[in-house]
C-alpha cells in the first residue's frame, strides 16, 4: 500500500469520525528507549504445509484458532490436543493447563459475584460503572471486581533503575503479593551455575512466585544483536539451559527493533534469519519442556509478521509474548494484535498508551495501566476470552513520546505490506487520544521512585479494577 493511500485512509477516518483536531503539542519524541531514562537498546488465509517452508513475499498468514493456554503461561493443545509435531505439555511430562475456553466477558463475571440477578436498570447502572471497575449490587452498594484467577506479575524491566538481582526482585514481588515474575535479561542473574538457579528457583517456590524468563536478541543480522553470550544460536541453547534450571515454561526473546525494518533484505530477511535460529535448537527446547517465546519488540514487526514467523520455525516449540505496548510502536490498536496473536500467545508484557496526532503524523507515549486512551477493561476481557488463565505480566515504561511521521513522504518504505484495515484502527486510537508532557528524572534515586510508582499504581489498577491476581 503506497503513501497516498494510507495518508487518505487517516484523512477519510477523520471525516467520518467528525473528530475536531487535537491539540498538539511536541513531547519529546526523540527520547527514545537507550538515550533517556529508558534503557533498553486477517483474512481467511491458507497455513503454510511445512515448517521447513521459510516466510516469503508471498507468505499467507494462517487461520488463526485459539489454543488453550496453561496457568502458568504456555500453550500446552491446540482445539483437537495436538500442540503442533503431534506434542502436548502432557505428553512431555508436564501438567496439563486444566483451564478451557471461556466466552464470558470481565463484565458477565462480575455480574455473577453479586449473586443477585439483574434488571434491565440496574444492568444499565453496571455497565455505566465498569469502565472504573466496579460491579453493583442490587442493593446499590459499590463491590470490589470479582477475582479472576489470573496470575499477576510484572517484568524486572519496569524497576531497572533499581538494579535489582534475582533475589531483590523476587523479595519486591513478594511485598507487592505478586504470583510471578518475568526475568527478561540473563544480566539479572548474579551468575549462570546451576547450583545458583537452584537457589533462586527454591527461594521463588518458598514465596509461592512462579519465574519466567527471557533474554535478548537471537536474530545475528539485527543491529541489537550482542556478542556476549556468543553466537545467536549460543545464545539461544544457554538460555534454554538457564529457563529450564529455573523452572521458566518460556524463554522470551526478541528478533531486535524498528531501525532493522531498514536493514538490507528488510524485516523479512530478518525473520528468516531469527527462524534459522530458533530451528537449531527445536530439539533442546522440546526436551527441555521450554517454548521459544518471540516478543513483538520496539517496532520490529507487526503482529501478523510475528505470525509467519512462527509457523515458519514451528509453533510446536515456538510461541508469542504479546507486548501491548509494542503493537503501537507498529501502527497498530493493541486489541487488533491480540486478536491475530492470541492463538500463538505464550506469556505477556502489557502496559497503557496514549496515541494523539500532531502535524506529521502521530505520536506514541506509553502510561500507567489505565492511563493511557486503550479500553483497558474491555482489553483484559477480549485477553481473558482468547487465552484464558494467561499470566499478566506488567511492564510499565513511561515518561517519553515517539513520534510517527507517517504523512512525511519515505515513512512507509520500510512499511511495504501494511494495510489500510489495520492502520485505520491506529489511527481511530489517535483520534480519542490526546498529548502528554514527557517526564525526566532529576538523578537515578529520582527515578527509581518514579518507576516504583508507575508499576505499583498499574498493579493497583489491575488487581482493584480487573480483579487480577491470586493473593
Amino acid at each position: 500500500m503506497c503513501t497516498a493511500d494510507l495518508a487518505g485512509v487517516s484523512r477519510s477516518l477523520g471525516r467520518c469520525m467528525g473528530t475536531d483536531d487535537i491539540q498538539r503539542r511536541d513531547a519529546h519524541g526523540d527520547n527514545e528507549p537507550g538515550t533517556s531514562n529508558v534503557q533498553r537498546p486477517t483474512s481467511n488465509v491458507q497455513r503454510p504445509t511445512s515448517n521447513s517452508q521459510l516466510p516469503t513475499p508471498n507468505s499467507q498468514l494462517p487461520t488463526p484458532r485459539v489454543d488453550r493456554a496453561c496457568q502458568r503461561g504456555v500453550i500446552c493443545a491446540t482445539k483437537d490436543g495436538d500442540a503442533g509435531g503431534g506434542r502436548t505439555r502432557e505428553s512431555a511430562g508436564q501438567r496439563p493447563c486444566g483451564i478451557e475456553p471461556t466466552a464470558r466477558s470481565l463484565m458477565e463475571l462480575r455480574m455473577e459475584s453479586t449473586g443477585n440477578g439483574l434488571n434491565r436498570r440496574q444492568f444499565t447502572r453496571t455497565l455505566a460503572l465498569a469502565g472504573a471497575g466496579l460491579a453493583v449490587s442490587v442493593g446499590g452498594r459499590a463491590q470490589a471486581p470479582a477475582r479472576l484467577g489470573v496470575k499477576l506479575g510484572f517484568d524486572n524491566f519496569s524497576v531497572r533503575a533499581l538494579g535489582l538481582k534475582a533475589g531483590g526482585l523476587l523479595d519486591y514481588a513478594a511485598s507487592q503479593k505478586l504470583d510471578s515474575i518475568y526475568i527478561t535479561t540473563l544480566d539479572a542473574l548474579e551468575n549462570l551455575e546451576e547450583r545458583y538457579l537452584r537457589e533462586v528457583r527454591a527461594k521463588a517456590a518458598g514465596l509461592g512466585i512462579d519465574i519466567l524468563l527471557g533474554t535478548w536478541s537471537i536474530c545475528p543480522a539485527s543491529r541489537t544483536f550482542n556478542t556476549k553470550w556468543g553466537t545467536a544460536e549460543e545464545h539461544l541453547a544457554l538460555g534454554i539451559r538457564t529457563a529450564k534450571a529455573l523452572g521458566s515454561p518460556v524463554l522470551r526473546v526478541v528478533l531486535g527493533a524498528r531501525e532493522d525494518r531498514k536493514s538490507e533484505g528488510g524485516i523479512e530477511a530478518r525473520i528468516a534469519d531469527t527462524v534459522r535460529v530458533c530451528r537449531s535448537a527445536r530439539s533442546q527446547a522440546l526436551d527441555a519442556g521450554v517454548k521459544i517465546s518471540i516478543e513483538n519488540h520496539a517496532g520490529d514487526m507487526q503482529a501478523w509478521e510475528l505470525v509467519t514467523l512462527i509457523e515458519a520455525a514451528g509453533k510446536d516449540y515456538v510461541g508469542a509474548t504479546f507486548d501491548s505496548g509494542n503493537s503501537t510502536w507498529t501502527l497498530e490498536d493493541p486489541m487488533a494484535s491480540l486478536e491475530v496473536l492470541a492463538p500463538y500467545i505464550a506469556s505477556t508484557h502489557i502496559r497503557d498508551s496514549m496515541v494523539w496526532e500532531y502535524e506529521d503524523g502521530a505520536k506514541v507515549q506509553w502510561t500507567a495501566i489505565g492511563e493511557g486512551c486503550i479500553d483497558s477493561p474491555a482489553f483484559f476481557a477480549k485477553l481473558a476470552r482468547v487465552c484464558p488463565g494467561m499470566p499478566v505480566h506488567v511492564e510499565i515504561i513511561s515518561g517519553f513520546a515517539v513520534d510517527f511521521p507517517y504523512l512525511k513522504p519515505g515513512f512507509w518504505d520500510v512499511w511495504p505490506k501494511a494495510r489500510g484495515a489495520d492502520f485505520a484502527r491506529f489511527l481511530a486510537l489517535a483520534k480519542r487520544g490526546k498529548p502528554l508532557a514527557p517526564h525526566r528524572s532529576p538523578d537515578n534515586t529520582a527515578e527509581q521512585e518514579y518507576q516504583k510508582s508507575e508499576l505499583e499504581r498499574s498493579l493497583k489498577y489491575c488487581k482493584e479494577v480487573i480483579g487480577l491476581g491470586l493473593r
